[in-house]
This record gives C-alpha cells, sequence and structure tokens, in this order.
C-alpha cells in the first residue's frame, strides 16, 4: 500500500509538473532557438553582410513614405511641421532600434520580435506578436502594390500606352457586379517577387541593391534640383495654428482625443503627433531587417549596424525632403490637389513635367524594393512560427537548392497577390502601424525581461541607458499608438481575438515545447511506474 501511494503521489507530482510546462507563457530559451537554426531541413543560408542589411533597411523604408506619406501628411496634418513630425516619429523608431539591436545580435534567429518575446515574454505573447508580424507585412505589401499599381499606370500613360480601368481597379470588372474590381497590375508585380524570393536572399538582395540605388539617386536629385525652388514663405507659419476638421469624428477620431473628449484637430501640437503616427509607416523596415537576422554571416556585429545604419540615412533623408517639398510647394496646395504622388506632383506645379517623370520611375523603384522585401520579412516570421510548430510544420521546410524557405514565399505571395487584386486597401494601412507600434513596446519590455532574468547571457551589443531607453521607447510608441483612429483599433482587436482563437485551437497543444513537455512527463511516468 505504502509503494502503491508513493506511485499515485509521484503520477500527481508529475501531471502538476506537466501542466506547469504547459502553460501558455513557458519561454523558449535563446540556447534552444539557435539550436533550432542548426537543423538541416530548417536551417537558412547565411549570406548576408553589413551592407545588404542597411541596403535592406534603406530599400523597404525609402518607399511610401517618401514618395507618397510626406505629402498627405503634411496637407492634412501638419503642414511645414511635418519635418517635426517625422523626427518624432524617428525617436521613437530609434529608441525600439536600440532594443532590437541587441536581442538581433544575441538572439540571431529568423523571427524578429516573435522570436525575441518567445525567449523574453512567453508563448503566448510571442504568438500575439507572430500573428499580428504576419498582418503587419501582408496588409503593408499589399497596400503598397496597389500604389505601385498607380504609378505604373501613370508611366504608361506617358509613354501614351493606356490600360483598360477594368484591369487597374478604377473600373468595375463585371458591370453588374459593381463591387468586384481587378488590380492586375498589382498582383503581376507581387507574383514577380515571389519568384525573386524563392530563388534566392542573396538575389533578393542584388535586386533590391540595384532598384535601391537608383531611387536613392532619384531622392538626392529631388533634393538637389528642388532646393532651386524654394519659398521659404511657403514655410510660414511652420507649424499652422490648430483648426478642428469639420465633418470628422467618431470612429474617424484618433483614440486618444475621444477618450479625453477633444473634437478632432489638424495641425498645432496634436496635428505633429498625428502626422507622426500616420508617417511611422515610412520607418517600417529596420524590423525587418531582424527578420534576416539568420542569414547573416556575423550578425553580433552586423545587425546593430544595419538596424541603427538604416534608421539613421532614412531618417535624414526623410526630413530634408518634407523641407524641400513643403519649400517648392505649400502645404495648402497639397491639400487643394489631394495627391498620392507629391513629389512628382511638386516638379508639376512648378512646370518641370520631365522632372515629374523622373521622379516617378525613382517611385516605382522604391514601391518594388518595399513588396519584395515585406513579403520577405513575412515568409521569416511565418517560417519561425511553423518552425516551433505553433502552425503547420509542413510550411517550415527550405528549398533543398535555393535554401529559402520556398513553401511560406510562395503561399505569400499568392496571397499579396489576391488581396492587392480585389481588395481596396486604403484604410487597412493604419494597421500596419498599430500593429508595428505593439510589437515595438514588446520587443523594449523584453530587453528590461531579460536583463533580470537572464543577465549573465552573451549579448554582443548591450542598449545604452537601460532601463530609461526602453521605458521611454514604450512610452512613445504607446503615445503613436493613441493617436490612431478609433476604427484601426476594433479591427486590430478582431485580428487579435482571430489569431488568440488559432493559438487555442491548433498552436497551444502542437507547440514543440508542449510536446517536449508531454515526452518528458510520459517518460519520467514510465519510469516511477517500472519502480
Amino acid at each position: 500500500m505504502e509503494l502503491e501511494g508513493t506511485r499515485i503521489y509521484s503520477h500527481a507530482k508529475l501531471d502538476g509538473r506537466l501542466f506547469s510546462r504547459m502553460n501558455i507563457f513557458r519561454t523558449k530559451s535563446v540556447e534552444q532557438s539557435i539550436r533550432d537554426t542548426e537543423e538541416p531541413e530548417h536551417s537558412l543560408r547565411k549570406t548576408l553582410g553589413p551592407i545588404d542589411l542597411i541596403v535592406f533597411g534603406i530599400g523597404v523604408i525609402i518607399g511610401t513614405g517618401i514618395f507618397v506619406l510626406t505629402g498627405t501628411a503634411a496637407a492634412n496634418y501638419a503642414g511645414p511641421g511635418i519635418a517635426i513630425s517625422f523626427m518624432i516619429a524617428g525617436v521613437a523608431c530609434g529608441l525600439a532600434a536600440l532594443c532590437y539591436a541587441e536581442f538581433a545580435s544575441s538572439v540571431p534567429v529568423a523571427g524578429s520580435a516573435y522570436t525575441y518575446s518567445y525567449a523574453a515574454l512567453g508563448e503566448f505573447i510571442a504568438w500575439i506578436i507572430g500573428w499580428d508580424l504576419i498582418l503587419e507585412f501582408l496588409v503593408g505589401a499589399s497596400t503598397v502594390s496597389v500604389g505601385w499599381s498607380e504609378y505604373f499606370t501613370t508611366i504608361l500613360r506617358s509613354l501614351g500606352i493606356m490600360v483598360p480601368a477594368t484591369l487597374t481597379g478604377k473600373a468595375a470588372l463585371i458591370p453588374m457586379l459593381p463591387g468586384l474590381h481587378l488590380n492586375l497590375p498589382a498582383a503581376a508585380i507581387a507574383l514577380i517577387l515571389t519568384c525573386v524570393l524563392v530563388i534566392g536572399v542573396r538575389t533578393s538582395s542584388r535586386f533590391n541593391l540595384v532598384v535601391t540605388i537608383i531611387k536613392l539617386c532619384v531622392v538626392i536629385f529631388f533634393i538637389v534640383f528642388g532646393i532651386f525652388f524654394v519659398h521659404p514663405s511657403n514655410w510660414i507659419p511652420f507649424v499652422p495654428p490648430a483648426q478642428s476638421i469639420a465633418g470628422k469624428g467618431g470612429l474617424a477620431s484618433p483614440f486618444l482625443q475621444l477618450i479625453l473628449g477633444f473634437p478632432p484637430q489638424a495641425y498645432g501640437l496634436g496635428g505633429l503627433v498625428t502626422g507622426a503616427a500616420i508617417v511611422f509607416f515610412a520607418y517600417i523596415g529596420f524590423d525587418i531587417v531582424a527578420t534576416t537576422a539568420e542569414e547573416t554571416k556575423k550578425p553580433q556585429r552586423d545587425m546593430p549596424i544595419g538596424i541603427l545604419g538604416s534608421l539613421v540615412v532614412c531618417t535624414v533623408l526623410y526630413i530634408v525632403v518634407s523641407l524641400i517639398l513643403t519649400g517648392v510647394v505649400s502645404y495648402k496646395t497639397l491639400k487643394q490637389l489631394n495627391t498620392a504622388a507629391p513629389m512628382a506632383t511638386a516638379f508639376e506645379v512648378i512646370g518641370k513635367p520631365w522632372a515629374a517623370g523622373l521622379v516617378s520611375v525613382g517611385a516605382i523603384c522604391g514601391l518594388t524594393a518595399v513588396i519584395l522585401i515585406l513579403m520577405m520579412g513575412q515568409s521569416r516570421v511565418f517560417f519561425a512560427m511553423s518552425r516551433d510548430h505553433l502552425l503547420p510544420p509542413w510550411f517550415a521546410r527550405v528549398h533543398p537548392s535555393f535554401g529559402t524557405p520556398y513553401r511560406i514565399s510562395i503561399l505569400t505571395g499568392v496571397i499579396v497577390a489576391f488581396i492587392a487584386a480585389f481588395t481596396p486597401i486604403s484604410d487597412l494601412a493604419e494597421l500596419v502601424n498599430i500593429g508595428t507600434l505593439l510589437a515595438f513596446i514588446l520587443v523594449s519590455a523584453g530587453v528590461l525581461i531579460l536583463r533580470r532574468t537572464q543577465p549573465d547571457m552573451k549579448r554582443s551589443f548591450r542598449t545604452p541607458g537601460v532601463p530609461v531607453v526602453p521605458i521611454l521607447a514604450m512610452l512613445a510608441c504607446l503615445a503613436l499608438m493613441l493617436y490612431l483612429p478609433l476604427i484601426t483599433w476594433i479591427r486590430f482587436v478582431i485580428w487579435l481575438v482571430l489569431g488568440i482563437a488559432v493559438y487555442f485551437l491548433y498552436g497551444v497543444h502542437h507547440s514543440r515545447l508542449a510536446r517536449v513537455a508531454r515526452e518528458e512527463v510520459i517518460s519520467e511516468k514510465e519510469t516511477v511506474g517500472s519502480d
């Protein structure tokens, strides 16, 4: 009886240990994350150096923001003070980038914020971040594909080539179904870039290098040529006085203004912060650099260089371009024209159509690189989640010849092409911002937690000013989130609820950590039973 009682007690104790190991906040050690990258069927090739990483960062940051958002945010929210909005967003990103650099150099594994959160905050938080990043990259790539289509058809028209409106999403595909639109160029560019991604990250890097050089040359041309047409009077007042936005309220109002009971406003201090929350989309890029850590030759050295280097270069370019743009054309004129191509429009206004055409070519190159890198970031996050069995592991296979996660890349390309072809996504772009800001907050929190829980972990780069810098990063990102519209928060919550359902129906049971816990307890039970 005593022996039987001991066995019952031992089994109960083991069941309790299983329960504790199966909790949703179980963490995956840094060492285990690195060991997983050494499995042959899940191993990515290490081909990237610091220049490749900086180019990747610049390639995705210099795109939609500089060619589209600079003008729309200046016209509707900040006026010439859009330069200050870029500074605000740049500071928030810079603080978060310092935290990213510590993680990326210490945990050189695909998955970016997902992988870091798994090590510091636990599986459930990691899932939320991974699900969040999937939305960020899919919606971002689809949105930019639609923008690419607009510039592409504009260039074709300038050459006398007219594309039917039914193929560019401008008219219904079938007259009897007015809601059905087809944007063929947007879908085509997504599928073409999918082929580039499948062939190999090195090929993608070279392709990105070429288009990034082209668009940087165009941006520099805009600055050097445009400076001769700047009228300082257009900068007065630099921060226009605050004014209420007529007809805008309810779900379209910034979340913080609704909480505090303020009416929707443009310009003034509130306009600067709202502008920063909107142009934050322009800075998405350095976090995608972190998703390539596993494919970097010397991640401990090169990750901080790539992340911080690309962010600094792009912040300077954004500020200078915004000053030139609002100096050449008044923000009031930009608002009247309601243009999605402000840099090209600025040259058209001053009677330089050839310069406008040149800028449009640069925009095409810029947006091409953005789509490519957003899709690459999505495939790497999905790859990491599948390798952890939180999503079906069938996807976490690399191509035997190209060494890329080809199954995920193909799936990503097909989904992006479908969304871009059939869905108007103008309102969803803000979802990218709120998702990215949440990821930045959790990565910054993760730095604080790992400093306490694993103080002896090797860190090739250490975030300076801990705990002040991570805390400031979290507060700055939270402030920008609160200035996004309420409807964006509602859509984001719906996406998160869907993700939580997927996790509890699939991920929590199939997780590699859950499987290991079950196997260990079963083995120990068998040992107890045989004694």
